[in-house]
């Protein structure tokens, strides 16, 4: 024990005349670099501090200006789930998809594996006087081959997206020529339409399907309104099922034209901004026609402000699923470095008082996973799943208890279609994406006839005498699946007008093409036809 003792007491003071000598070094250039105390007046002037100091001070060379860019997205991250700040390149890409237009080539394509097809060509568009047509398949892009790459659609847009002017180079291959095709698309500003889609479902009811609430929204909406009253409209269908919303005067400017006058419509309000009514103006085009909205749980922000504005007014019927729940306003503020902030600077309010804003206190990745947690729930299935808390019980003019707190539950519920999930025969044309690889080969096979189609009349009248059904039947049967004989009669119904759908939006009239077809099987929307019936 003793022999131990003496090994282990002169290791011990070396040690410690080390560790001694250490920390003497350490608090000794302590204090001849550093002042003993550092005044900060505020948590901001401490903040400043400290990158004054990391950039006078640190060991290493840094860039501060990388870790403030690093740093401010997590300290919005820390304020609501829809305050953002953007770097240059992502404001513009953000911008871009709300103003209305974006400069590119003009084309609409699909990725099939790992195959860019175009889908449509823009009238007029940059990709169309450079003479690509629907069902090219883009092999190269400029000096980058893309055929067989899996590339994902952003990768793409971003490859074929440029300034006006500019060019880009691509390679195509054509159905029926054996050599690639080398086309100079030269790039232009190219209009995005919020309107996806306007017609007459029947003789007196109009249908128009809003995709976004953008710069160009309500001169569009009011296009197709016109169009549709000039053909008779008494009763308008307005789908805003999974529009995220946008802009929120646009919004305001839809649901104007559905009121008389001095209606509220929306009123915001925050803690360094006092409320402010918006009314509406008693000049509205549809002031006298009978309004049903669809909407769905990602329906959003300005297209819960539509649709609260229609609910709380008792001015219309509101069909489909509970909304989503954004009930915060942004304000852009840009940077003269390209870069900008998307703030929340208060809550929107439907004209009951109501804010539709779902809690986010328990974090963003709660916020984001809400919708997964209503379908474990089985609230996309039973409205009785839905629980409100009733201290947000709000009533409107014709005495209908509507919420806050959560969206905005519709008049009239539809739950989610499951039909094709739960079916055998769909499933298994599903694991082998069997639809789409018969549309793409149905339409190439035929595309010089469908290239010609400008009518939806031409088109119904081209796929009755095609027997799309028994065609798709031989086809499944080729790649070893088969429906029963029992289950015919149910497939066909829905698989035909979806396989028809399909094909018209891979004519020239694209979604218009597709939306009169897939109406047929379309649960929510057949709901809110049967209603003005």
């Amino acid at each position: 024990m003793k022999n131990r003792f003496n090994i282990i007491f002169p290791l011990l003071s070396v040690i410690i005349i080390v560790a001694a000598a250490y920390s003497g070094f350490k608090l000794g250039a302590s204090r001849a670099l550093m002042p003993n105390n550092i005044e900060v007046t505020t948590p901001a002037d401490k903040l400043n501090k400290i990158l004054q100091l990391i950039s006078t001070k640190y060991v290493d060379s840094i860039s501060i200006d990388n870790l403030v860019e690093l740093s401010i997205p997590m300290i919005i991250k820390n304020l609501d789930p829809h305050s953002a700040y953007f770097v240059a390149e992502d404001l513009k890409t953000f911008d871009e998809s709300l103003q209305g237009s974006f400069e590119g080539v003009g084309i609409t394509f699909n990725m099939a594996v790992d195959t860019i097809i175009v889908i449509n060509v823009i009238e007029g568009g940059p990709a169309n006087r450079a003479g690509v047509e629907a069902g090219d398949r883009i092999i190269r892009i400029d000096d980058s081959i893309v055929a067989g790459k899996k590339l994902n659609s952003n990768n793409v847009m971003k490859m074929l997206r440029g300034e006006a002017g500019s060019k880009v180079a691509i390679d195509i291959q054509r159905h029926g020529f054996d050599k690639e095709i080398p086309i100079i698309i030269t790039r232009a500003k190219i209009p995005v339409k919020s309107v996806d889609v306007s017609y007459m479902i029947n003789d007196s009811t109009g249908f128009i399907k809003l995709s976004t609430f953008s710069r160009t929204t309500y001169s569009e909406f009011i296009s197709a309104a016109t169009k549709l009253k000039k053909q008779g409209m008494k009763k308008l269908i307005l789908d805003l099922r999974d529009n995220t919303g946008g802009y929120m005067d646009q919004a305001i400017k839809i649901a104007n034209d559905f009121f008389a006058e001095k209606t509220l419509i929306v009123y915001t309000e925050g803690y360094n901004y006092p409320r402010e009514n918006f009314y509406s103006t008693g000049n509205g085009l549809l002031a006298d026609i009978e309004l049903n909205i669809l909407i769905n749980e990602i329906t959003a922000s300005a297209s819960e402000i539509v649709s609260g504005a229609i609910q709380d007014n008792d001015r219309g019927t509101i069909t489909g699923r509970r909304s989503f729940g954004k009930g915060l306003v942004q304000a852009p503020i840009p940077f003269d470095d390209g870069s900008g902030l998307n703030l929340t600077i208060g809550r929107y309010h439907t004209p009951t008082g109501r804010c539709i804003q779902k809690p986010y206190n328990e974090g963003v990745d709660n916020y984001n996973d809400e919708l997964v947690e209503r379908l474990r729930n089985n609230e996309f299935f039973a409205a009785e799943n839905i629980q409100f808390n009733d201290s947000l019980k709000y009533t409107t003019p014709k005495g209908k208890i509507v919420y806050g707190g959560g969206g905005i539950m519709p008049d009239i519920f539809v739950a989610l279609d499951t039909i094709e999930s739960a079916h055998k025969f769909f499933r298994q044309i599903a694991q082998k994406n069997l639809v789409y690889n018969f549309v793409m080969n149905y339409t190439d096979s035929n595309r010089e006839t469908v290239n010609r189609i400008t009518t939806f009349e031409q088109l119904d009248t081209f796929l009755e005498k095609q027997n799309i059904f028994n065609k798709f039947l031989n086809y499944a049967a080729i790649n070893g699946i088969t429906a029963t004989h029992s289950e015919l009669a149910e497939v066909k119904k829905i698989l035909e007008p979806e396989l028809k759908a399909l094909i018209g939006r891979n004519t020239p009239l694209d979604n218009e093409g597709f939306y009169p077809y897939y109406a047929k099987i379309d649960v929510t929307l057949q709901k809110a036809i049967n209603e003005h019936l």
